[in-house]
């Protein structure tokens, strides 16, 4: 008997120029839903400007830190926890090449290649591996246990047994069809 593969999670940023836009904010959770992400976690909040330089320290000294730092506290972002299969190579894949202008040109369809303004206002940001991935995690989900979700609530998101609950802006539990499982 085989085991069953665990969802994938990353984490996915929404960054200000987006949220600014309702209606481009809305457009992308749309293309979200439609590309099989399932919303563990949301949030929205405003990074200010020593939180921005912590979740970016590893740029630390790179000339667009600064840059990235100011703008990322300059406005609200949204946070989300994201499951599917494959989940950080999916969702890096539908944000496109960082650089906005490449974006345009080799994946138009990409979110930054619809929704970015410059290299820094890219609309997006995902994690770039399973352990950067965790680490973002814990950053905005301090209480968030990556195991004890996977042991106590994955099984439901793998089989589908949630819905998407528009208010939340997350998944939830499908009482009916984890009953019907059970």
């Amino acid at each position: 008997m085989g085991s069953v593969r665990k969802l994938g999670l990353t984490l996915a940023i929404l960054k200000p120029d987006v949220v600014v836009q309702p209606v481009a904010l809305q457009q992308i959770k749309q293309i979200l839903l439609e590309h099989d992400y399932l919303f563990v976690r949301s949030q929205v909040e405003k990074l200010n400007r020593n939180r921005a330089e912590e979740f970016y320290e590893e740029h630390r000294g790179r000339f667009f830190h600064n840059r990235l730092v100011t703008y990322m506290s300059s406005g609200p972002i949204s946070v989300h926890i994201l499951a599917r299969d494959n989940a950080i190579a999916h969702w890096r894949q539908l944000m496109g090449p960082t650089k906005v202008f490449r974006a345009q040109h080799e994946a138009s369809t990409s979110l930054r290649g619809r929704f970015g303004l410059t290299d820094t206002r890219n609309s997006t940001h995902g994690s770039d591996s399973p352990e950067s991935a965790t680490k973002e995690i814990h950053f905005f989900f301090p209480d968030f246990d990556i195991d004890a979700w996977h042991r106590e609530d994955g099984v439901y998101f793998q089989q589908k047994l949630v819905r998407y609950d528009p208010t939340l802006h997350v998944h939830i539990l499908d009482n009916g069809a984890v009953e019907t499982s059970s």
